[in-house]
């Protein structure tokens, strides 16, 4: 390769949340069954990897699979348990009392906290993992992070992690999708509110 002037292009280690077990995995429930007829009936998360200038932005969002929304994130430069936490008490401060949406995830340590398994029990949430080294089991979740780096990630240059966060914050509100009408999910969302 040297002789020929060739350079190997090495693609850079996707982050992966799985350790191993840190504690009881739950049932798939969702079986890829990724549309809801109304709000928070289905939710979706995982986390993703940014890195900026040799610095790391961690992003734990929680989808909605009605419209595709997401409803809370949260960031952090390590992807330590707060980063889910956060984001999870985000997600349940938007559910009404009679709200039972699952929350479906990876098998991820994250998930697998007791912590985390609490929480949910305590909001009668029914908890759903994919099968272990299955990624096609949240695959929308997946889809939703490679629209979101080939859409505003790559093609834009960050000088800094703040830039990143604030451009992730409006993302939600400017991406459209045709199969909303062409409406971003959060207009979708108002507008089925309205009628």
């Amino acid at each position: 390769m040297v002789e020929m002037g060739l350079k190997s292009l090495v693609r850079p280690k996707k982050y992966r949340s799985y350790k191993g077990d840190a504690g009881r995995a739950a049932p798939d429930l969702l079986r890829r069954q990724f549309a809801a007829d109304a709000a928070n009936q289905k939710w979706v998360t995982d986390v993703t990897e940014f890195n900026v200038a040799g610095e790391k932005l961690y992003l734990s969002p929680v989808m909605d699979l009605f419209n595709g929304e997401i409803i809370a994130f949260e960031t952090a430069r390590r992807p330590a348990f707060k980063l889910v936490e956060g984001m999870l008490n985000k997600a349940l401060e938007r559910l009404k009392s009679k709200d039972r949406p699952i929350l479906h995830s990876d098998q991820g340590w994250h998930y697998q906290m007791p912590a985390y398994q609490r929480r949910l029990q305590a909001r009668n949430i029914a908890e759903s993992m994919s099968r272990k080294g299955n990624c096609l089991d949240n695959a929308a979740m997946e889809s939703f992070f490679a629209v979101l780096k080939s859409e505003f990630f790559h093609p834009n240059r960050f000088d800094s992690i703040q830039s990143l966060k604030d451009g992730i914050s409006d993302y939600n509100h400017q991406r459209i999708k045709l199969k909303l009408k062409g409406l971003s999910p959060v207009q979708y969302r108002t507008q089925s509110l309205i009628s």
